[in-house]
């Protein structure tokens, strides 16, 4: 029973929970959106719903339907959901492995040793 209790506690878990419903919940939304857009592309082409057009007999309808609520699909997923989020992880939680960058004058310095090096100047390797 303890191993059942760890399984049911344990942080990821819960996550994932929340992960799953919040993204069925944001799935209505982001249908809802496809829609207005088929709806506006609809308004310019015509009709919102390409699956009866067959160019020479060949049934190509439903691919292009699908194709463009593919790339709206996926337009609206980079830039409502993953831009913002990456931004705000940078923003708010920077990576810790980055190292900051060399200041101007360790910069310098280290050129003009490496200079030196290579003219044969008095100046020793580096010792570890």
């Amino acid at each position: 029973m303890t191993g059942f209790k760890n399984f049911l506690l344990r942080g990821n878990l819960i996550e994932l929970a929340v992960a799953f419903i919040m993204g069925g919940a944001f799935a209505t939304v982001v249908t809802a959106t496809v829609a207005l857009i088929m709806d506006i592309v609809g308004k310019v082409g015509g009709q919102p719903d390409f699956s009866n057009y067959s160019p020479g007999g060949v049934s190509v309808g439903a691919w292009l339907t699908a194709l463009i609520a593919f790339l709206i699909l996926s337009a609206v997923v980079y830039f409502v959901i993953v831009m913002p989020y990456t931004r705000a992880k940078e923003r708010f939680f920077p990576d810790p492995t980055e190292e900051p960058g060399t200041p101007e004058d360790i910069a310098l310095l280290t050129e003009i040793r490496d200079l030196l090096r290579t003219q044969g100047g008095a100046v020793p390797p580096k010792q570890l």
